[in-house]
């Protein structure tokens, strides 16, 4: 009997485990490293927006402003994290706080 209710205590924990890390997951944004230079940044910038659809970072869009690199490369980063699910720590963070703001959504 002890035996079977720690089986179903480890089984019971394991399915929480399991359940808690998916809900995480789906909160979890990637966004530009404080310390991050606006040089790289930028670099960064580049290359994302040549591969993804980067048009709420455009004028007019709606994450256009505020119009700085830092912002744009979040917004850019982000996006390339909901892609490939890769958020590369040699230029960005993950973050659980959602970086959006006003009209701007972040994915």
């Amino acid at each position: 009997m002890a035996r079977l209710t720690f089986s179903l205590c480890f089984l019971g924990f394991f399915l929480c485990l399991i359940m808690c890390s998916n809900s995480v997951q789906g909160n979890t944004w990637c966004v530009a490293q404080s310390q991050a230079t606006e040089p790289k940044l930028q670099q960064v910038l580049d290359f994302l927006c040549g591969q993804l659809n980067c048009k709420e970072i455009q004028p007019g869009g709606s994450c256009f402003n505020p119009d700085t690199v830092r912002n744009h490369a979040s917004y850019a980063i982000d996006l390339n994290f909901r892609v490939t699910g890769v958020c590369d720590t040699s230029y960005a963070t993950p973050s659980v706080t959602d970086p959006s703001f006003g009209t701007c959504v972040y994915p």
